[in-house]
């Protein structure tokens, strides 16, 4: 074989790694992507328990000032704070009462190894209670609203299957649907105070500094600027 055809044979299968190695990405970035939307699927209908069982075993969540660790810390978010308030504990949908979650914008970042993933999309919600199903009305803050939040998300690969490893939600505003976002109070009242045990529904930690609109704090991008690599 000449140094010509060995220095051929070289180039390909460089070009055979490199794109194999791309597709990978591809496939991963497209599995990250259907498992956040898959989330919001089962969250849409109060399928807490499908949401729980989408988290790696050490997984967390970051919700509205709080840090929820672990297994534990994740039930008692979706399945005691949740579940109970919103389906009286019952794990799906209930009659009367709206949860749809639109999730866009979606930047995903697979790690070198291929085995774990960062993420941030934009999540647009619409939710309230019907007028034929009053007893509802109990379990919300309005009968009808708006939500805008922002996800900053990392997964994990393990044992062949993409799971949530951090679920960074920051709910930006609430808006009243009559009153709109621009006269709408901040829900300052679900944020919380204490941790648990204190708060059998608390966090395992308290996140400093959360504040809801008319606050306009910027979430940590996890990726470089793509112009200048900040």
């Amino acid at each position: 074989m000449s140094s010509t055809e060995s220095g051929e044979i070289a180039e390909l299968r460089r070009t055979v790694t490199e794109l194999a190695d791309r597709v990978r990405r591809l496939e991963a970035t497209n599995e990250v992507r259907q498992l956040q939307f898959k989330y919001g699927y089962y969250l849409d209908k109060c399928l807490y328990q499908e949401v729980v069982d989408l988290y790696s075993e050490d997984g967390e969540v970051v919700f509205a000032g709080g840090i929820y660790r672990g297994r534990a810390g994740i039930e008692r978010l979706y399945l005691h704070r949740f579940r109970e308030r919103f389906t009286g504990g019952h794990n799906g949908p209930v009659r009367g009462f709206l949860l749809d979650h639109m999730i866009m914008q979606d930047v995903i970042t697979i790690a070198p190894d291929g085995a774990s993933a960062r993420a941030r999309m934009r999540c647009l919600m619409q939710a309230g209670v019907h007028e034929s199903t009053p007893e509802q009305a109990s379990r919300t803050q309005f009968e009808q609203w708006w939500e805008g939040g922002l996800y900053e998300n990392r997964y994990v690969l393990e044992d062949g299957v993409w799971k949530i490893r951090r679920l960074g939600y920051t709910p930006f505003w609430h808006a009243d649907y009559d009153a709109g976002w621009a006269h709408t109070p901040p829900l300052t009242n679900i944020i919380p105070k204490v941790t648990f045990p204190e708060d059998p529904l608390g966090p395992d930690e308290l996140v400093d500094g959360f504040e809801f609109f008319p606050a306009t704090e910027v979430v940590p991008f996890h990726y470089p600027h793509p112009v200048t690599g900040v």
